[in-house]
């Protein structure tokens, strides 16, 4: 497992290895930015929720969170052919992925 220099990792993988939560040949490896690509992914998620001031239930961080990397993966051309890139494509492909049912 890849991490920053956080010194709160190591004792939190103990941990989880002396619970059984985690296997215990899970080797941890603490590299400054070795993992910023991983942490440059969600920068988007963090800018976004940050205007919502926090979630007041799990449920509605899940759906926002969803939204912003569904919109997230249409621009950076992650979803391949399967999305018509006209204003109307992208309506129908977001309306499909949250069940919503046609407004107009």
């Amino acid at each position: 497992m890849t991490v920053d220099k956080n010194p709160a990792y190591p004792v939190a993988i103990e941990e989880l290895q002396t619970e059984k939560k985690l296997p215990g040949d899970v080797r941890l490896r603490q590299v400054k930015y070795l993992n910023n690509i991983v942490e440059q992914d969600h920068r988007r998620i963090k800018r976004k929720s940050r205007h919502a001031m926090g979630y007041f239930s799990y449920a509605t961080a899940c759906i926002t969170i969803y939204g912003i990397e569904i919109i997230n993966m249409i621009f950076k051309g992650q979803l391949g052919d399967v999305v018509d890139r006209t204003a109307q494509g992208l309506k129908n492909f977001i309306h499909a992925q949250f069940g919503l049912a046609e407004a107009c």
